[in-house]
């Protein structure tokens, strides 16, 4: 228990640097009138990921998660 308590915050941090960077590599299809409530002339609200920007939105879902299970896990012990 004493490695997990003393392991945990840099585990945090690293979750924590990774989210960040997966997070600001995804594209979105809208632009900056879309993002405050514009409209643009194409529908970009549903789209069909594929290939590397799937996997990249499938990272960013791991990685949150794990990321918040290292919170809850840092909040036990």
């Amino acid at each position: 228990m004493k490695v997990i308590s003393s392991l945990l915050p840099y585990i945090q941090i690293v979750l924590a640097i990774v989210l960040i960077a997966v997070i600001l590599l995804q594209q979105t299809g809208a632009a900056m009138g879309g993002a405050f409530g514009g409209s643009d002339n194409f529908s970009s609200a549903f789209h069909t990921r594929r290939g590397f920007e799937r996997t990249l939105f499938i990272t960013t879902i791991v990685i949150g998660i794990l990321f918040a299970a290292s919170a809850i896990i840092n909040l036990i012990y």
